[in-house]
Parts: structure tokens; C-alpha cells; sequence
């Protein structure tokens, strides 16, 4: 299916036919890609006294309950009240779902200890585009990114600096494939989330950030419709699917 739109005046295609996924599936296995010193999700059938709810074990339905941690086990899209005293949803921020976005790729350099990126490594790649949200893939980039084991690894992340930029040029939708926009261990500063949501000073209460996607090599950089879909999950993040669709 061809859908027509007319983004910034000017006519654009996308084929629904063709989506790009770029999200990581949950598996309640050790193959799931897992952070912050948690186990492996779970996915098990209900147990009431004899009664199992799985149907080769004699039910009639397949009845499971799922156990997992939305920042932890894979591809998520969080809003500012992961980080404020006050509850604030991501199910109530996100309200749009199709986004220009664009895709960009850089190499994470090195600083003291530590792997970053800079404001002039995104500024460099955006080359002037101001796009509704932005697809980071980082280099190296390969297949295990949907498996790997992330704690007390020190995973590459954005500087302050970087997330500043950004929120002045103003986009509202950042997606990245680490588990955060921070440092592993940075002591509760979180200077990137805050930056991005510029926060406390005047939050953006309508700006997110989707952290553990993952976009094959094979994908290239560029410009994409985006489709940011969520669960409704009440709760500051909740698991999500980013699709993209090339324009024709």
C-alpha cells in the first residue's frame, strides 16, 4: 500500500508494504539482550493447582504471565518521568505516532575510560537537517546487539553536550541502540536524559527517548518516516516497536 504525504509542502510516498523494523523482540531466554544486573525475562503459563495453563500440558488455552523490565530487556520508549519525583506517563505523553526522522551513523570515540559521542559527531551527520527525531546507530554494529549482556560493560553514551544539541535544534524524539543515552555508572547525574529533556529548568514533557533498538548494517542512513509504537503502559517507559519506511 502507497500512501501519500505532504511533509514540509512538498509530496512524499512511503510503501506500507515494506516496514522496517528496528526494535528487539522479548525472549524469556538467555539469547534476550539484558542490562542493569537483571536476569533474563520471564514467560510462563499460569499454575492453579493441577491446572496449567499451557494447552500441551491439557488446557485449552496457552495462559501466560510475563515478568520483565521495560529499561532492562530490550527496545523501550521512556518519557521524562523516568527521571522527575512526579509521575508522568509515557502512555499520556506520547500522542503522535508518525515522525520524520532521520538515521544517522557514528563512531563512538574514545575519553579517558570511557567510549562517547559528541555534539559535532551528530551536528557533522545531521549537516543541517532538523528532522522530528533521530535514529543514533553506532558502530561497531552487528547482530550480537540484540543479545548482548550490557552489565558492567561501560556501553558508549552521548555527552551532555551532545543531548544539549539535540533539544536547541529541537528535536523531540530520540532513539539510540544502547541501553541509555548515559553512562553505566555516572553516580545519578543522568546528564544526557536531562539535557535532551532540559530538565528541571523547562521540561519537555513531550519529548522521548527510545533506547535498545537495533538497525542492520544493510539500512542506510538517511531520511524515513517513523512509526513509534508503544504499549499502553501507564509507567514512565514501556516496550515499543520503531518502524521505519523509506519515502519514494
Amino acid at each position: 500500500m502507497i500512501v501519500k504525504l505532504e511533509i514540509d509542502t512538498i509530496a512524499k510516498k512511503i510503501d506500507l508494504s515494506k516496514p522496517i523494523d528496528i526494535s528487539i523482540p522479548l525472549t524469556a531466554s538467555t539469547e534476550n539482550p539484558i542490562a542493569w544486573y537483571l536476569n533474563e525475562p520471564k514467560i510462563e503459563p499460569v499454575k492453579d493447582g493441577d491446572w496449567i495453563g499451557k494447552v500441551s500440558e491439557g488446557a485449552s488455552v496457552n495462559f501466560n504471565s510475563i515478568e520483565f523490565n521495560p529499561h532492562a530487556h530490550g527496545t523501550h520508549t521512556e518519557c521524562i518521568g523516568h527521571i522527575t519525583k512526579e509521575f508522568h506517563s509515557i502512555n499520556q505523553t506520547l500522542k503522535n505516532f508518525f515522525f520524520q526522522a532521520e538515521l544517522i551513523t557514528v563512531i563512538p570515540y574514545e575519553k579517558g575510560d570511557d567510549l562517547v559521542i559528541s555534539k559535532e559527531q551528530i551536528k557533522n551527520a545531521l549537516n543541517g537537517s532538523k528532522p522530528e527525531a533521530i535514529i543514533i546507530r553506532t558502530i561497531p554494529n552487528s547482530d550480537t546487539k540484540k543479545s548482548k549482556k550490557y552489565s558492567n560493560t561501560n556501553w558508549a553514551y552521548l555527552l551532555e553536550e551532545a543531548a544539549a544539541y539535540l533539544k536547541e535544534v529541537g528535536i523531540k524524539h530520540l532513539l539510540i541502540d544502547l541501553p541509555s543515552v548515559d553512562k553505566e555508572k555516572d553516580d545519578g547525574e543522568l546528564l544526557a536524559h536531562k539535557a535532551f529533556w532540559n530538565y528541571p529548568l523547562a521540561p519537555r514533557l513531550d519529548a522521548t527517548i527510545t533506547e535498545f533498538i537495533y538497525v542492520p548494517t544493510s539500512i542506510l542512513d538517511g531520511y524515513y518516516m517513523l512509526n513509534l509504537q508503544i504499549a499502553s503502559f501507564e509507567n514512565d517507559a514501556t516496550p515499543s516497536k520503531p518502524i521505519l519506511y523509506k519515502f519514494i
